[in-house]
């Protein structure tokens, strides 16, 4: 976003800053963050904080670019505000203006140099599809198919860094954070937006989440309805198979009833029911105008994990929806997921939730590639934190922006069309609420390109 339109929309991005940080103790806090917001949206390579105090010095003849950079470093790195009633009043606010069709929680590296940012490891990274030094960060988002937003954040801890207390110390990592599973972080994080008064429709995940059966009870304890991604070598039987309850032979312990088949897996249940099975689904229009459209099976089966049987003390086990991607021409299906929807459920509902991740990556591509959210240099757990709020806050409105439908309402004294188009600009594409319009003639605005989504297609 260039300066000139920066300062046609200020008025509104005053009144979202001012509502957004309406909880930050002192007025300097509530300043300094209304700046670092028109940092991250300005044009520029890099948004690490010295290219954005010099980007914001450049356009206010008044500003010392040093004494800008300074105060912006210690707002971000060490001022005591909290980020949790920040990403709170986010999620209220998101959550209304989308209206999701589900939460999604999923998790993105941030490739880094050195051992000493917080949380940094050997690890994989997403982002370069290998192991790498990086941090990760898990997130979980509220999604339809025409817009989504972050809306909590939580970063992991190796467990290296459960006993490196050297570096704990200098980057400030509270005494009770220690090493969990990205899993349970994922639950802890709908906890905490289930405590703010929000619920999701539908949780989703891929696979690293979903083929832990803990996680799934975990949902499912939570009263939480899931559709989620699994390997196909997770275990299970057919639906009509039962616990069953062998004779007694008059000494020692009564039998009780248990599961006697050998279980199946997930694949060898679909490949059971053949290809016959699948029926083709479209579930949305693609980057090129086209439905997108592939064959799934579904079918009802217990998932039969070690801790899901355990869980079960002896009961009978759930039966849960397995849907199956398998596309004209495999030998077998390509990808699978499990669901506890109830069991009227159509198929075309089970397709087209199970393929609305793909909207994450899409946030994760925004977040990065124009708001700078892995380009934080500081090394602190409250400086991590900071930053990632901060361009959660950014990102939500360019989302609001895009999904403006009033052309009348604009204070810049823009057409409507170019009005609208400003946060289409800032994202380097066109704006989709207006798609009868012609695209608005702007030199500066970026090349659209499709983004490349197969894997979630």
């Amino acid at each position: 976003m260039t300066p000139t339109q920066l300062r046609r929309i200020r008025t509104r991005l005053t009144t979202f800053a001012e509502d957004l940080f309406q909880s930050f103790p002192r007025k300097d806090q509530r300043r300094w963050g209304h700046s670092y917001l028109r940092g991250l949206l300005l044009d520029g390579r890099r948004k690490s904080v010295q290219p954005m105090a010099a980007r914001l010095a450049r356009g206010d003849p008044d500003a010392d670019a040093d004494a800008l950079e300074q105060a912006l470093q210690q707002f971000v790195n060490q001022s005591p505000w909290d980020p949790v009633p920040v990403r709170r009043r986010l999620a209220e606010r998101m959550t209304a203006a989308i209206g999701p069709a589900a939460w999604v929680i999923d998790d993105t590296g941030f490739p880094k140099f050195g051992r000493h940012s917080v949380g940094v490891a050997p690890q994989y990274c997403g982002a370069l599809g290998k192991v790498a030094n990086c941090q990760v960060g898990v997130s979980v988002h509220a999604v339809t198919d025409q817009a989504s937003c972050p809306l909590d954040w939580q970063l992991f801890l190796p467990e290296e860094w459960d006993a490196d207390l050297q570096r704990r110390r200098k980057a400030h990592v509270p005494a009770d954070q220690r090493h969990r599973p990205k899993w349970q972080l994922a639950l802890a994080l709908l906890d905490e937006l289930v405590a703010w008064g929000l619920a999701p429709p539908v949780v989703l995940a891929d696979a690293a989440y979903g083929e832990v059966g803990e996680f799934r009870l975990g949902l499912e304890q939570r009263g939480l309805v899931y559709v989620v991604q699994v390997p196909g070598t997770l275990s299970a039987y057919p639906e009509d198979v039962v616990p069953e309850l062998a004779a007694y032979a008059g000494r020692g312990r009564r039998p009780v009833p248990r599961y006697r088949q050998h279980r199946s897996s997930l694949r060898q249940l679909v490949l059971a029911a053949s290809a016959q099975a699948a029926t083709t689904v479209t579930w949305r229009e693609g980057a090129d105008g086209e439905q997108l459209a592939s064959r799934f099976a579904a079918l009802r089966v217990r998932p039969a994990g070690v801790k899901l049987r355990r869980a079960t003390q002896g009961g009978q086990l759930a039966v849960r929806w397995l849907v199956a991607e398998w596309p004209a021409g495999e030998p077998e299906p390509v990808k699978y997921w499990l669901a506890n929807l109830p069991e009227t459920t159509p198929l075309e509902q089970l397709v087209g939730l199970a393929k609305l991740r793909w909207r994450v990556e899409h946030d994760y591509r925004e977040l990065k590639d124009a708001l700078g959210l892995d380009h934080f240099e500081g090394r602190s757990w409250l400086g991590w934190h900071h930053h990632v709020t901060l361009v959660s806050v950014a990102h939500a409105f360019v989302t609001l922006e895009r999904l403006d439908p009033k052309p009348v309402r604009r204070p810049d004294h823009l057409p409507g069309i170019a009005r609208a188009a400003i946060p289409g600009r800032l994202l380097g594409r066109h704006v989709s609420p207006l798609p009868a319009h012609p695209a608005p003639l702007d030199p500066m605005a970026a090349p659209s390109s499709p983004p490349n989504l197969t894997e979630y297609c």
